[in-house]
C-alpha cells in the first residue's frame, strides 16, 4: 500500500515536471514568434523608407534641365519642398526599423538564449532531485527486504535451535551449534532493522525536503521565470508602440511641412514670373495714320498689323512713278522672306528654350537679352570676388612666410599669385565685354516715359523731297478678292510684334517696288535641297537646288542660316548656307 502511494506520488510529480516543461516550451516558442513578427515589420519599414527615398529621389529636379529652371516658380518650389519632407519623412521610417531591431529584436534575442539557458538549469535540478528521492526509496526498500530476510532467517534458527533442544538424540555439541546459529541470526535481523531504520528515517527526511522544499522552490524558479518572461514580452509591446509614437512628432512636422509648402504656393506670382520671364521688352507699334482720297490718286492698301497675307495685287494699285520708301510691316512685304524670317525666329525660340545660342545672347528678345547678360555679369562679378578672397588669403599667407621663413618659402607663393592675376585680368575683360552689350541693349529699349511709336514705320512716307503724300486719309483693311475681311489667327500672331521690332525687318522692307539685288558671287551646290514647290507647300520663300547646281549668290548669310541665291531673272529663294559652297566675288563687300 505504501510502494503503491509513493509510486502515485513519483508519478504525479513527473507529470507535472512533463506539463512545465511544455508550457515553458510553447512560450519559449512565442517570444521567437513575437521577435519574428517584430523582425519582418522592421524589414518592411526599412523596405518602404527605400522606395520613398527612391520616389523623391526619382523626382527631383536634375540638374541644367529645364526642371531646374522651374524652380523659380512657387508651385515648383512647394513640390520641391514636399520632396525634401518625404525623403525626412522616409527617414523617419528608418528610425522606426532601427529602433525596432536595437530596442526589440536584439534584447528578446539575448533574452532568449538566456532564458533557454535558465529553463534547461530549473528543470535539471527537478531532475536529479527526482532521481535523488528515488534512490533513496530504492535503498530503504533494499534495507527492508534484507532485514525482512534476516528476520526470517532468525526465526528458522530458533526453531531448529529448539528442535534439536527437545530432542534427546542430538548430542550436546549440536545442540551447542543450534543455539550458536540461532543467536548470530538473531543478531543479524537486529543489525538490518537498526540499518532499516536508519535508511527509514534518512529517507523522510528527504522524502520530506523534497516535496516541501526542492520540488516547491523549482517550481517557484520556473513560475518566476514564466512570469518575467511574459512580462519581458510585454515591455516589448509596449515598447513597439513607443517607438512608432516617438517618431510621430516630427512625422507631424513632415506633414506641417508639406501642408506649409501647398499653402505657399501663389498663383498670381507665378503667374507674373511667367510674364517676367519671357517678357520681350519690344515696343508695340503706333496708330495708323488716316489717309484721304483725292482724285488722281490711288489709296494704299492698310493691311492687318496681325495677318501674315501677302498684299495681292499691291503692285498693281501702286503708282507707276516714284518709288515710295516707306516701310511696311515686316508680314506683308515679301512674302518668301517672311517665311524665311518665321523659320528664323522659330530656331531663335528654339534656341532660348534649350539655353543655346550666341554668346552675346543676339538671338533673345531685348528684355530676355538684358536678363541673360546682367546674371552673366553678375557670375563674372563673383568669380572676380573668389579671385580676389584667393589673392587676399595668399597674400596673408606670404607675409607670414616672409615673417617666419620656417614655415615656408614666400616665392613660392608668386606663381599662384601671378595665375590669379591673369584670371581676374581675363574675367574683367569679360566683364566690359559684356557690359558693352548690356549698354548696347539697354540703349535700344524703350524708355517707359517714352511715347509708342511706330517701329516698323509702317505707311510712313520717305521720299526724297520729304513731301506728305497724305493727312488725314482713310485707310482700307486688307480684303479678299471676294471682298470680305481676311484676318489670318494663326500661332505666329504673337511673335510678329518680336520680329516687326528687330532692325534688320525695318531695313529689309519697304513700301516701294524691290530693286532687283546685283550679284555678289556664285555658290555650287554640294546636297539636294527640296524647296517650295506647289506640290509640297512646305518650305515657303526657299527655292529647290540639285547637288552640283551653279547658282548665282545675292545675298550672303547674315547669321540666320540661309543664303539666298537666284536661278534666272525671275526664280530666286534661300537655301541653307551648309547645303552650298560660296564663292563671293572680291568686292562684293564693298558693294554690299
Amino acid at each position: 500500500m505504501m510502494e503503491e502511494r509513493m509510486g502515485d506520488c513519483w508519478s504525479y510529480t513527473k507529470d507535472q515536471f512533463d506539463n512545465l516543461e511544455k508550457h515553458t516550451q510553447s512560450g519559449i516558442e512565442f517570444v521567437e514568434r513575437y521577435t519574428k513578427f517584430v523582425k519582418e515589420r522592421s524589414e518592411i519599414e526599412i523596405n518602404y523608407a527605400k522606395q520613398i527615398r527612391n520616389l523623391s529621389k526619382k523626382y527631383q529636379p536634375k540638374k541644367n534641365s529645364r526642371e531646374e529652371e522651374e524652380n523659380k516658380y512657387t508651385s515648383c518650389r512647394a513640390f520641391l519642398s514636399t520632396l525634401n519632407e518625404l525623403n525626412d519623412y522616409a527617414g523617419q521610417h528608418e528610425v522606426i526599423a532601427e529602433n525596432l531591431t536595437s530596442q526589440i529584436i536584439a534584447e528578446l534575442s539575448r533574452y532568449l538564449t538566456e532564458l533557454k539557458a535558465e529553463r534547461k538549469s530549473h528543470f535539471h535540478d527537478g531532475r536529479k532531485a527526482q532521481q535523488h528521492i528515488e534512490s533513496s526509496w530504492k535503498q530503504l526498500e533494499a534495507s527492508k527486504r534484507r532485514f525482512e530476510r534476516d528476520c526470517k532467517e532468525a526465526d528458522r534458527a530458533q526453531q531448529y535451535f529448539e528442535r534439536m533442544d527437545a530432542d534427546i538424540n542430538v548430542t550436546k555439541a549440536d545442540v551447542e551449534k543450534a543455539r550458536q546459529q540461532a543467536q548470530m541470526r538473531h543478531q543479524m535481523a537486529a543489525d538490518s532493522k537498526t540499518e532499516y531504520s536508519n535508511f527509514l528515517t534518512k529517507f523522510n527526511q528527504e522524502q520530506n525536503e523534497h516535496y516541501h522544499t526542492l520540488i516547491p522552490n523549482i517550481f517557484q524558479k520556473l513560475q518566476e521565470m514564466e512570469e518575467r518572461r511574459i512580462e519581458r514580452v510585454g515591455m516589448s509591446m509596449k515598447t513597439y508602440a513607443e517607438v512608432d509614437r516617438e517618431v510621430l512628432p516630427i512625422v507631424g512636422k513632415c506633414l506641417d511641412g508639406m501642408t506649409k509648402a501647398a499653402e505657399s504656393i501663389e498663383p498670381k506670382t507665378d503667374s507674373k514670373q511667367v510674364v517676367e520671364s519671357y517678357k520681350s521688352g519690344f515696343e508695340p507699334p503706333g496708330e495708323v495714320e488716316f489717309e484721304d482720297y483725292g482724285p488722281g490718286q490711288s489709296m494704299k492698301r492698310t493691311v492687318s498689323e496681325t495677318s501674315l497675307s501677302n498684299s495681292r495685287g499691291e503692285a498693281k494699285e501702286r503708282p507707276s512713278g516714284g518709288k515710295s520708301k516707306g516701310k511696311l510691316w515686316p508680314f506683308i512685304k515679301n512674302k518668301n522672306k517672311l517665311s524665311l524670317k518665321l523659320i528664323t525666329l522659330n530656331s531663335h525660340v528654339r534656341n532660348l528654350i534649350e539655353g543655346s545660342g550666341p554668346e552675346d545672347f543676339s538671338h533673345l528678345p531685348p528684355e530676355q537679352r538684358r536678363k541673360k547678360l546682367q546674371a552673366k555679369i553678375d557670375d563674372f562679378n563673383k568669380d572676380i570676388q573668389k579671385e580676389m578672397d584667393q589673392k587676399d588669403a595668399l597674400t596673408k599667407m606670404k607675409g607670414v612666410y616672409e615673417k617666419n621663413p620656417q614655415m615656408g618659402d614666400p616665392a613660392s607663393v608668386d606663381p599662384r599669385l601671378v595665375e590669379i592675376a591673369m584670371n581676374i585680368e581675363k574675367i574683367q575683360s569679360e566683364v566690359q565685354k559684356f557690359e558693352g552689350w548690356l549698354a548696347e541693349v539697354e540703349g535700344r529699349l524703350p524708355s517707359k516715359s517714352d511715347p509708342p511709336r511706330r517701329q516698323s514705320g509702317l505707311y510712313e512716307t520717305q521720299n526724297s523731297n520729304s513731301t506728305t503724300v497724305g493727312n488725314n486719309c482713310a485707310q482700307d483693311r486688307e480684303s479678299s478678292p471676294d471682298g470680305s475681311y481676311t484676318e489670318e489667327q494663326s500661332s505666329e500672331t504673337q511673335v510678329k510684334v518680336a520680329i516687326a521690332n528687330t532692325p534688320e525687318f525695318d531695313d529689309e522692307f519697304d513700301d516701294g517696288d524691290e530693286e532687283t539685288l546685283p550679284t555678289i558671287g556664285t555658290c555650287k551646290a554640294i546636297y539636294q535641297f527640296e524647296g517650295n514647290t506647289p506640290l509640297t507647300g512646305h518650305n515657303e520663300g526657299t527655292i529647290s537646288v540639285t547637288e552640283g547646281e551653279l547658282l548665282y549668290v545675292i545675298e550672303e548669310d547674315k547669321g540666320d542660316g540661309w543664303t539666298r541665291v537666284r536661278r534666272n531673272e525671275e526664280e530666286e529663294g534661300y537655301v541653307p548656307t551648309s547645303y552650298v559652297e560660296v564663292f563671293l566675288e572680291p568686292n562684293a563687300k564693298e558693294r554690299l
